[in-house]
């Protein structure tokens, strides 16, 4: 069977994302994780879901491995559009279509699906002071409640309070790690877009 898709051009992948060209790659991963879900035939049993699946990671696909080059200049642009006709679409179908077949909590632990992940700083961040901040309730709830005690309450146990630190250590050891992938990340794109 084959897509009724043919010819599409880069201004048409950004189309079918809902996207303009101007925008970032984690618009384009975000745009692509609902649309995945939204016509993922496991999810969605329309008769056109699959195709339309199919060509929405297509467009995904095309998308974040040309980013950059479509932006230099036309001459890279039509270049990226000849590369991609030649020697990625037709892989890029047939993958779709595997995916299109598995079940969709399959294809989301795909390494594929995965690639959609985001970390922007707000995230990274937020997650940090999370992290600090249950450190801090830990340790100042349990040094309050042991200088001002309740009438009638026994004492604060220490191993809530060992409990709630390893906690807090936990989300700050996962924040940390958020955070390096994230000036990893950053760093790789600021070179990208230098070269």
């Amino acid at each position: 069977m084959t897509c009724k898709f043919t010819g599409l051009t880069a201004t048409d992948y950004f189309k079918i994302h809902g996207l303009d060209p101007d925008c970032s790659v984690d618009e384009i991963k975000k745009a692509y994780r609902a649309k995945a879900r939204e016509y993922h035939p496991d999810i969605n049993h329309s008769p056109e879901a699959k195709d339309m699946f199919i060509i929405v990671t297509e467009a995904y696909e095309f998308l974040l491995t040309y980013f950059e080059k479509m932006r230099r200049n036309e001459e890279a642009y039509n270049k990226a559009m000849d590369d991609w006709r030649k020697y990625r679409q037709a892989r890029s179908r047939r993958k779709a279509r595997v995916y299109a077949k598995t079940s969709y909590v399959r294809f989301k632990n795909t390494n594929f699906y995965k690639t959609t992940r985001i970390f922007d700083a707000t995230t990274v961040i937020s997650s940090l002071l999370i992290s600090v901040l249950v450190l801090i309730a830990a340790v100042y709830g349990y040094i309050f409640r042991i200088h001002h005690p309740i009438p009638g309450v026994e004492d604060p146990s220490v191993s809530i309070l060992v409990i709630f630190i390893l906690l807090g250590l936990i989300l700050f050891t996962m924040s940390v790690v958020h955070f390096r992938i994230y000036l990893q990340a950053s760093k790789r794109h600021k070179d990208k877009s230098y070269d």
